[in-house]
């Protein structure tokens, strides 16, 4: 028996050893089972290559708990080692042997996940001793057992083991028994290893796909097996709109599924849905680093070797490839959305609702994308009639387009609290259409940057004749006093510092008082009410707009002073409120209660 001290090689990774390698107890069983699977593709490698001539047999890999003994173990029938490889890849830490067998046979089919050498020592943060038994593929080498009980001290020892390769031994420490439940491994295993290439057998059962759906050529893949795989991702999700499969080889390597799940307009979106795997190992769920933000939404899995990880694989480091996989996965979703709309817009209209969101996120986040997406990305009207931006720019074009030459785009957020501005718009032959999703506040104020001679406004943002001016003036019914006097009138009953009032012709046509709030008022309003000016409360703001040229504003000024005239007055400034959604309660009760007495004394 030989008995010596760990060496620890701190020029090859973090001198992190044992007990705090890893933020997660749990992926202790994953690093031993990758182990497991690296030492199975090498041998695999190898017989592929001529340089082992034996049977390679049964493959399976089994992870076995004894309840008695406390014990787990992972047991593999792959390469196996000798005395001298445990002294080199065990005792000496950090000198990985994967890392130097991928520089030995870095064309090999056979995919090796391990490249620092430190996962083994996972088994620690779990089990107060590990014991190895292997015995080397070589003919003629004998098995050996290695021992240690989670200090630098070790045993290594020749023993007896009748078949190639090696079992991990782990005596599971008193504070960790949850590692000798079946539910718990179980659990593990279908977390962090249902995609590993070699079979993992398991309580009796396989538990992993050794060939999943992103490994296979998409030529190769049925409608119906996409939507199967993405049903067994996500159990309880309702079937994907569509999907996008990334099969690169050149100059980076990435497989995956990006799947575009159904998103209900105003839902809270949910991220951390795509799964990131590195040779069929999960990694994490975490992909902020490598998908584009806009793109966390979508749901499905990444795979790629390339992308690098720090020694505990649970988080990444950006580097030139990263940024380069990012691009291409935009790219490709952006390709796939643009090729579903040329393929058939109907369609792709249908699902416009759960698309857009993507869509308008991207373009607000990233330029590139941007410029793609304005090919595709649909504007809906009131009438849920839709259009590319140079289609709907060339359908107002004619009515909408003001003296100096904008076209302006109305819009509504509310079909029913705007409706009757709506309706004016339209009596004037204008179009408005309709921005009401989650993201649209802050969309809006992006293309209106980016749109050459347009302006962007809400339908109720101000009189059509301000919102769209034609430099056009209507006449009015009254004279310059008659209009400062009105104004007063108004200004002394409504009697709010916060709400101004003024007089505009505005045709015979619109109602005698509307009320407008300017557009960068709302939009701070709308702001504040999402929660993005923090806890800042923003007062009530408005303008009560005096139409001069209806003829109820004469009849106001030739009332005499008293209960008539504050009735005219009040009806229609509670008209203009009403039709902003702003009366209610007992204003709301006053006002149908007058408006009825005023019906009868008419008849």
């Amino acid at each position: 028996m030989k008995r010596g001290n760990l060496s620890i090689h701190t020029e090859n990774i973090f001198p992190i050893i044992k007990k705090f390698l890893y933020s997660d107890q749990e992926v202790f069983l994953r690093e031993l089972v990758s182990n497991a699977v690296d030492a199975t593709q090498k041998l695999k490698t190898l017989a592929s290559r001529g340089e082992f001539k034996g049977e390679l047999g049964d493959l399976t890999i089994e992870v076995i708990i004894d309840a008695n003994a406390k014990t787990l173990t992972v047991r593999d029938r792959g390469i196996g080692m000798t005395g001298e490889e445990v002294e080199k890849y065990i005792n000496q830490i950090a000198f990985s042997s994967a890392e130097e067998f991928l520089a030995k046979y870095k064309d090999s089919p056979n995919q090796i996940i391990g490249h620092f050498g430190l996962g083994f020592y996972s088994a620690f943060m779990v089990a107060q001793k590990v014991e190895i038994y292997t015995l080397s593929y070589q003919e003629g080498a004998s098995a050996v057992r290695w021992s240690c009980e989670g200090n630098t001290e070790f045993e290594l020892e020749e023993t007896i083991k009748a078949d190639r390769g090696t079992d991990v031994v782990l005596y599971i420490s008193s504070e960790h028994e949850e590692f000798l439940k079946n539910y718990r491994i179980e659990e593990i295993l279908k977390k962090y290893c249902r995609f590993l290439p070699i079979e993992i057998k398991f309580d009796g059962k396989i538990i992993n796909d050794t060939n999943p759906l992103w490994r296979r050529p998409p030529t190769e893949i049925t409608e119906n097996e996409y939507k199967e795989f993405y049903s067994k991702l996500y159990p309880f999700s309702e079937p994907p709109l569509f999907w996008v499969h990334l099969n690169v080889d050149y100059p980076f390597t990435l497989t995956g599924i990006l799947y575009f799940p159904k998103i209900k307009p105003n839902v809270e979106l949910q991220k951390d849905k795509i799964q990131l795997y590195a040779n069929q190992v999960f990694i994490t769920d975490d992909v902020s680093d490598i998908v584009p933000d806009y793109l966390n939404l979508l749901h499905g899995v990444l795979d790629s070797p390339d992308i690098p990880l720090n020694v505990s694989r649970s988080y990444l480091q950006t580097d030139s490839n990263v940024r380069k996989i990012s691009s291409h996965i935009s790219k490709k979703v952006a390709d796939k959305l643009y090729e579903l709309f040329r393929e058939n817009r109907q369609a792709f209209q249908e699902k416009w609702s759960s698309i857009g969101i993507f869509v308008k996120y991207g373009m607000i986040r990233d330029n590139n994308f941007y410029e793609k997406a304005s090919n595709f990305c649909l504007y809906m009207n009131v009438d849920k009639q839709y259009f590319t931006i140079e289609e709907y720019k060339n359908k107002v074009a004619e009515k909408q387009t003001n003296k100096d030459g904008e076209i302006v785009l109305l819009y509504a957020t509310d079909l029913l609290a705007q409706h009757s501005y709506i309706q004016a718009a339209q009596k004037r032959g204008y179009d408005v259409l309709l921005f009401d999703s989650i993201i649209d506040l802050h969309f809006i104020q992006y293309i209106e940057h980016r749109l050459e001679n347009c302006k962007i406004a809400r339908v109720d943002a101000d009189t059509l004749d301000k919102l769209i001016d034609k430099g056009i003036q209507k006449a009015s019914l009254l004279n310059e006093q008659e209009e400062k006097e009105l104004k007063e009138l108004y200004e002394k009953f409504i009697n709010r510092p916060m709400v101004t009032v003024n007089c505009q012709p505005l045709g015979e046509e619109e109602m005698p008082v509307t009320i407008v709030r300017p557009e960068h008022q709302r939009r701070m309003q709308d702001m504040a009410n999402m929660g993005l000016l923090g806890d800042s409360k923003l007062p009530d703001m408005y303008q009560v707009v005096l139409n001069t040229s209806h003829p109820l504003a004469k009849r106001i000024l030739l009332s005499p002073e008293g209960p008539a005239r504050e009735k005219l007055i009040r009806q229609t400034y509670d008209l203009a409120r009403l039709s902003q959604n702003m009366l209610t309660g007992g204003e709301l009760t006053n006002f149908i209660e007058e408006s009825l007495r005023l019906i009868t004394n008419s008849n």
